[in-house]
């Protein structure tokens, strides 16, 4: 018995020593593109052209002066219109599509399903598909080179929606609802009191993944914005290469880990959110 339990015991080490070699791996292959990016970013063009390097260098300060010199190139200016429309859009997506989750799990009525079935099929068109009829309608409206077409669309997530019922349909337990009206609870102060806070971990979770689409979104702003003051730091960063003949790599590298920033902060700021939240409940019976 002695030998056998030892056997076991050496069995579940080797076992766990394959697994954390095995993550500490995943995380360095996760890493190790950043960790390129930035050290990129104090590089010269032909030092990055020479090859791959994991050690930086000393041209930041060099790379961040060309960086200013572009006329098309405000890092402030770019921040802050990247930070209003991703916010703005991430606010949008995780509420309404919160509120629509809810109004699919916690009520029932005849067009239930065949409205989920719609907006599951909705979910399958690309935007692509509809980009040009989009651009006619906000030209149409007066809306190009304004913030809203880029914010207000984000209500509608249909990719959102199905997320936050699954987690709904798992964690939610009617007895609560049924609680709060008994109460006299209105139903809008029942689901910004009582369901909000049940869905925090679904919440942070879609709000990283919402602002990074969002933060990272080239297409629609390329289309929709063409003054400079509107330009986000996507089309920046894009607009920093040059001609054939002339291009700064180590100042586009500088551009993208600017961009790149913001969303580590948002995600170790939700992250912890996602960790403590996955065994919460409705109700513990």
């Amino acid at each position: 018995m002695a030998k056998i339990q030892s056997s076991g015991n050496a069995s579940r080490k080797v076992n766990k020593t394959i697994i954390y070699v095995v993550c500490i791996l995943l995380a360095v292959l996760s890493i190790l593109p950043f960790w390129i990016m930035f050290v990129n970013a104090t590089r010269s063009t032909p030092q990055i052209q020479s090859g791959i390097s994991l050690i930086p260098s000393t041209h930041l300060s060099a790379n961040w002066h060309v960086i200013l010199e572009k006329k098309t190139f405000d890092p402030i200016k770019g921040f802050l219109n990247s930070l209003m429309i991703s916010g703005g859009a991430t606010i949008c997506t995780v509420y309404f599509s919160s509120l629509t989750a809810y109004a699919l799990v916690a009520y029932h009525w005849k067009a239930r399903q065949p409205f989920f079935t719609f907006i599951m099929a909705v979910m399958m068109i690309p935007s692509q598909a509809s980009a040009i009829g989009f651009y006619q309608f906000m030209y149409h409206m007066h809306w190009t080179n304004n913030f809203l077409p880029l914010i207000l669309p984000a209500i509608a997530a249909p990719a959102v929606v199905f997320f936050m019922r699954q987690y709904l349909l798992a964690t939610l337990s009617m007895e609560i609802v049924e609680a709060a009206r008994i109460d006299g609870c209105g139903e809008l102060a029942t689901f910004n009191r009582i369901i909000m806070p049940i869905m925090v971990p679904a919440v942070a979770t879609q709000a990283i993944f919402a602002f990074v689409a969002n933060w990272n979104n080239l297409f629609m702003p390329m289309i929709l914005l063409t003054q400079k003051e509107k330009y986000t730091l996507p089309i920046m960063v894009s607009l920093l290469r040059g001609d054939i003949y002339k291009t700064e790599f180590g100042t586009i590298y500088l551009g993208l880990s600017l961009t790149a920033l913001p969303l580590f902060v948002i995600y170790f700021l939700l992250s912890r959110y996602i960790i403590a939240g996955v065994a919460l409940g409705g109700v513990k019976e």
